[in-house]
């Protein structure tokens, strides 16, 4: 598969060195362009490329950035992707820390619908809650009781089986967590946030999540 993933963070470093020891062809980019990315290429055989260029003939785009530089991204990113490329949000909003205050998720509006808005494509919100080293350090196989499962939500059924077939040959068990409308389940300070849980697990703490959001979370 081809997967463009924008952002070489934790988490996009991570995913690209799990998705190219599988074999896909992975272009990555930062916001610092391709000189910055040797290191990574090297050693995984992914190609570095500018943030521009990431989605070029993908069929998977991956935005892994702050949240807050989601509206500063080029126009037109996603022109040359193939044309029913599923884009994977992983951001989350970390007013205090990093992002600002924004007020339409201040007042209720689930961070990955936000980020699709600004996007002007559909989202699959997937990997926001993950340890970025387990995605390379704790792929088991299927059956395995040390498995863990991820949630994934996102409002179209394709898009989201694409995901979720790509995460569990990545070695991880996957959750519907249901529609866009409902990824607050999964943000920040949610019991599913950070679990390193299996599927039974992670569908009680998406179940026992809160829609208000917790004071530590808020600008």
């Amino acid at each position: 598969m081809k997967i463009g993933i924008i952002g070489a963070g934790n988490i996009g470093g991570s995913l690209t060195r799990r998705l190219r020891a599988l074999g896909h062809d992975v272009s990555v980019a930062n916001s610092r362009g391709p000189h910055t990315l040797t290191a990574l290429a090297e050693e995984t055989g992914a190609t570095p490329v500018h943030a521009t260029e990431a989605a070029r003939g993908a069929e998977v785009v991956v935005v892994t950035i702050p949240l807050k530089n989601i509206p500063d991204l080029p126009s037109g990113l996603f022109d040359e992707a193939a044309e029913d490329a599923v884009v994977v949000d992983t951001n989350n909003y970390y007013p205090k820390e990093r992002d600002g205050r924004i007020a339409e998720i201040e007042d209720g509006l689930p961070e990955s619908r936000w980020t699709e808005r600004h996007l002007g494509r559909p989202v699959v919100k997937a990997f926001n809650g993950t340890y970025a080293d387990d995605i390379v350090e704790r792929p088991r196989p299927v059956g395995d009781p040390e498995r863990i499962a991820f949630p994934v939500a996102g409002d179209d059924p394709r898009a989201k089986r694409v995901v979720r077939d790509l995460m569990e040959e990545m070695g991880f068990d996957t959750v519907d967590a249901g529609g866009l409308d409902e990824s607050w389940r999964q943000q920040p300070d949610t019991p599913v946030y950070g679990l390193r849980g299996d599927v039974e697990q992670v569908r009680k703490a998406l179940a026992a999540a809160s829609p208000e959001r917790p004071a530590a979370f808020r600008a």
